[in-house]
């Protein structure tokens, strides 16, 4: 008996902490989420009141839409670019950073600041950019590359977007290798400089191995945010010029809003879900086996 009301008292007290927020990721989160993997069966556009099950049907039109894997594979292409200059050019700055560089706190808080900035306001200011003051600068200078808006040309469209992407998470990045190079033991370092370890040798050797956790989270992050860009998209190139920018997030709102098309539209999205959760879990899998003991 009094164990039964001692595993009652354990249980109302997990309840009275845990509750709230179990119903608050259930509503928001799991229902959701369980809700929108039912319409993928549907005929739903939407709007209707009623809908009817379609089974496997929407399924196969998404296998069947060469426009949603041919903006998928410019995706990736998008993805590889974005995700490799963000944790170079993050971890190149955290490095400098802190090295005792006169002022770093400010540097750092200076390259931390586009990540506060919303994707739809970063895209119209660099839209201004692209289109106003870089054509300025190019046509003043005589610089043949900046005469013309990137942005009315479908290949230098894509560079602007990944431009844009790095300089907004590069600085986010950067925080979490600082994190990282504050916590690697300085016994080590100590140690390697006594037995001749200089420079590139100390960085490659001991920095990068003990740096793979930073890494893991970074390449985690930027990758979960460069698959799912939408706002910058958006606000920067609108998918255009001639739909050459229109990565598959635009696409899969394209088809389920603007083409009334919610149950394709929403299976594509489970599909892009699912194909983003295998690449990031591989991405994590493999990294694992990098890792090092300090």
């Amino acid at each position: 008996m009094i164990a039964e009301k001692g595993a009652w008292n354990r249980l109302r007290t997990r309840l009275l902490f845990t509750g709230p927020t179990l119903l608050a990721f259930l509503t928001v989160m799991i229902v959701p989420f369980a809700y929108g993997i039912y319409l993928t069966f549907t005929n739903w556009d939407g709007i209707a009141t009623t809908h009817t099950l379609v089974g496997w049907r929407n399924y196969g039109e998404v296998f069947r839409d060469r426009v949603f894997w041919k903006s998928f594979g410019l995706t990736l292409k998008y993805v590889l670019f974005s995700v490799v200059l963000i944790n170079g050019i993050a971890f190149l700055l955290a490095y400098a950073l802190t090295r005792g560089l006169r002022g770093q706190s400010v540097f750092r808080a200076g390259f931390f600041v586009p990540n506060l900035v919303g994707g739809i306001v970063l895209g119209f200011i660099w839209q201004f950019i692209f289109s106003k003051v870089l054509v300025y600068v190019g046509t003043k200078a005589d610089i043949p590359i900046l005469g013309a808006s990137w942005l009315a040309d479908p290949d230098k469209a894509f560079w602007s977007l990944v431009i844009v992407t790095v300089w907004q998470y590069a600085g986010y990045m950067m925080v979490i290798f600082i994190a990282g190079l504050m916590n690697v033991p300085g016994d080590i370092l100590e140690a390697a400089s006594i037995d001749g370890a200089r420079g590139w040798t100390t960085l490659r050797k001991m920095i990068l191995p003990l740096m793979v956790p930073s890494f893991i989270v970074t390449i985690f992050l930027s990758l979960q945010r460069c698959f799912m860009v939408y706002d910058v998209n958006l606000s920067l190139t609108k998918g255009g010029p001639f739909k050459s920018t229109e990565f598959v997030s635009m696409h899969v709102y394209e088809k389920a809003f603007l083409s009334r098309d919610y149950g394709v539209g929403q299976a594509e999205a489970f599909v892009l879900f699912l194909l983003v959760a295998a690449i990031t879990l591989l991405q994590v899998y493999f990294s694992k086996k990098l890792e090092v003991e300090a």
